[in-house]
């Protein structure tokens, strides 16, 4: 149970962006002028299940099957989790303000609609989840050893992407002989 609990916890920033989206939502909804009320419950009608998907998506890299920094697999997951988030938010809006549930007229479009823009969500969560996480693994991995594991993997990547950034950088700079013949080339042919 004790690892329940730490990997859970290694997952909390997938579950912050997802109530954040929800979030969001709610704030769009009422500056196009929906009441209060119902905006606040849109939110959390969409911001539970994007947090829990997000959340399963941390506790996945947590678990260490999925690496830091790849995108495919939080795009399937968006790809599948998304829309029918959506359609649980569509769905449910209504019941939770009293009314009957209102899915959309025809679900298959509805939902292909949304795995259409999927991957733009993906892309966003992807973007926050990897600038978020290392912050909050390095601030619980003194007490959390999932969260450490975690963590020295997002060491180790970002190690290897800052020596492939220095390698590319000392190709493209020139040595002081081949900048000296590239100079007189170019003095040559002007």
């Amino acid at each position: 149970m004790n690892q329940v609990r730490q990997v859970a916890e290694a997952a909390v920033p997938g579950a912050v962006i997802g109530v954040l989206a929800g979030a969001v939502v709610g704030v769009m909804a009422a500056l196009v002028g929906q009441p209060v009320g119902w905006a606040l419950t849109g939110a959390v009608a969409l911001g539970i299940p994007l947090a829990l998907l997000g959340g399963g998506y941390g506790a996945v890299v947590a678990l260490g099957l999925v690496r830091p920094g790849v995108f495919t697999p939080a795009a399937v997951l968006w790809l599948v989790g998304f829309p029918f988030a959506r359609l649980l938010h569509e769905t449910i809006t209504p019941v939770l303000l009293g009314g009957s549930p209102t899915p959309p007229e025809s679900i298959p479009t509805f939902l292909a609609f949304q795995a259409l823009i999927s991957p733009g969500f993906a892309i966003g969560f992807v973007w926050l989840f990897e600038r978020l996480t290392p912050a909050w693994l390095a601030g619980i991995k003194d007490h959390n050893p999932v969260a450490e594991r975690v963590y020295a993997r997002y060491a180790v990547h970002a190690a290897a992407l800052w020596e492939a950034r220095e390698r590319r950088r000392a190709r493209r700079r020139p040595t002081a002989a081949t900048g000296a013949a590239a100079r007189g080339r170019q003095s040559r042919s002007s």
